[in-house]
């Protein structure tokens, strides 16, 4: 039987056999996008906005007391 590093090296082949030709497309993807999110979240931090996501206080209020 296979252990988990054998099924992760395996799946790890397999998608760098199979997505070859889309990597170059998503480094290049993910490398544009990297600059804009780290200028939102500049901006946001000069606007003083939270940092949080609206659904981490979403259950705030309907703690067990």
């Amino acid at each position: 039987m296979f252990g988990i590093s054998e099924v992760v090296i395996i799946l790890f082949i397999l998608v760098m056999v199979l997505a070859a030709k889309r990597l170059p497309e998503l480094a290049r993807s993910l490398g544009k996008s990297a600059p804009i999110l780290k200028s939102e979240m500049r901006a946001m931090k000069a606007d003083g906005a939270p940092s949080g996501c609206p659904a981490d206080n979403a259950g705030a209020g309907m703690r067990k007391q």
